[in-house]
């Protein structure tokens, strides 16, 4: 299916850029989203009108994401959780975990954004993880896992 990209996305395109993506992909993500819209002509005369101001909307979103950015780089946050004696948890720290961390801290993060390649931290001690606040916008901030005993 062809789709007008209405924003900057990763491994797919600029704002503006007529893609081919799969059918499901384009009815189920992109499309309910806002992400893009299916490429007809009646779409595409209509983006052109359009375009000056969907620049200008992500140019304000890469703005407020790098504003976040620079408050977010570089912070730490502790996390307690239930350990063993040996230091491994009971259950793990997922993304949803640091999440919530960071929205009680007042920082507007959605779980989607925190990315842990080496995936959920099981262990006590210090992590790295990085945060897509957009997608030209990643931080890192440490994860402080300590241990509760049970």
């Amino acid at each position: 299916m062809q789709v007008i990209l209405l924003e900057k996305l990763v491994n797919l395109g600029q704002l503006g850029d007529v893609v081919k993506v799969r059918d499901g992909y384009a009815r189920n993500f992109l499309i309910p989203q806002g992400k893009a819209r299916r490429a007809t002509d009646a779409a595409i005369k209509e983006f052109e009108t359009r375009r000056a101001e969907l620049e200008k909307a992500q140019a304000d979103r890469l703005t407020a994401a790098q504003a976040l950015g620079e408050k977010l780089n570089g912070a730490t946050i502790r996390i307690t959780e239930k350990a063993g004696v040996d230091g491994r948890l009971f259950g793990s720290v997922t993304n949803f975990d640091i999440a919530e961390n960071l929205k009680k801290q007042g920082y507007a993060v959605e779980k989607g954004m925190v990315r842990m390649p080496a995936g959920p931290l099981k262990t006590i001690g210090d992590a790295t993880v990085d945060v897509a606040l957009h997608s030209d916008v990643v931080v890192q901030i440490t994860v402080s896992v300590a241990g509760e005993t049970a």
